[in-house]
């Protein structure tokens, strides 16, 4: 009599559902840490406050190198994925202005974490380094889309936008930083508009002529 084999059960995807979410957690309480007490933060109170032991922590992330640069990377994503996210939901301009809005917390949030971020091999500099295409084309995307729908003018360089806002990290130590750059938000966008022929001003002007 023939045995029939019994199929093993497909293995179950709970727990790699665990790990990323465990994951997820770790960033968000490390996230907090980091900016509240910088390099000094305690790993092992960052274990205890995403609810793990210190041995899940660790093999997520191995070193504190390590958490400090997925946390920033992990923000850096999740700014990228803003901008698709708006993209898919609010007409170009507006989207446009609700991304760039973001990318200034996006900046006081990365002023933040500096202190402990240029702890890191190499410092916040190579961090930063290895960030910048997503944030660039993202910044880009967003520009030509509203190009593309008209909201801004055709001659319009996606880059002057890039280079004025990464500029603004380097106003981070001056007071009043912050609403400036969110006002630097609009002035950008308004003088990026198309701007109507000023017929009535023309024709006024012929008028004026003809009659001397």
């Amino acid at each position: 009599m023939s045995i029939k084999k019994i199929s093993p059960l497909p293995p179950s995807r709970k727990p790699r559902a665990d790990a990323k979410r465990n994951r997820e957690r770790i960033l968000e309480v490390a996230r907090e840490a980091f900016t509240r007490d910088g390099a000094a933060a305690s790993l092992d109170d960052i274990a205890r406050r995403s609810g793990i032991g210190n041995a899940t922590l660790y093999r997520h992330f191995p070193t504190r190198d390590d958490l400090i640069e997925a946390v920033y990377r992990s923000e850096v994503e999740k700014l990228a994925a803003a901008e698709q996210r708006f993209a898919a939901t609010m007409p170009p301009l507006e989207a446009l202005r609700a991304w760039m809005l973001l990318f200034i917390d996006h900046i006081l949030g990365k002023k933040l974490i500096l202190p402990a971020m240029d702890t890191v091999a190499g410092g916040s500099r190579r961090l930063f380094e290895d960030s910048r295409s997503l944030i660039h084309t993202a910044f880009v995307t967003s520009v030509e889309r509203a190009i593309a729908s008209g909201d801004l003018r055709s001659d319009t360089d996606p880059n002057d936008f890039v280079r004025a806002l990464v500029g603004v990290f380097h106003t981070t130590a001056m007071p009043g930083w912050e609403p400036s750059a969110r006002r630097l938000v609009d002035i950008l966008i308004v003088g990026s508009r198309p701007t109507k022929p000023r017929t009535h001003r023309i024709t006024k002007l012929a008028s004026v002529r003809e009659i001397s």
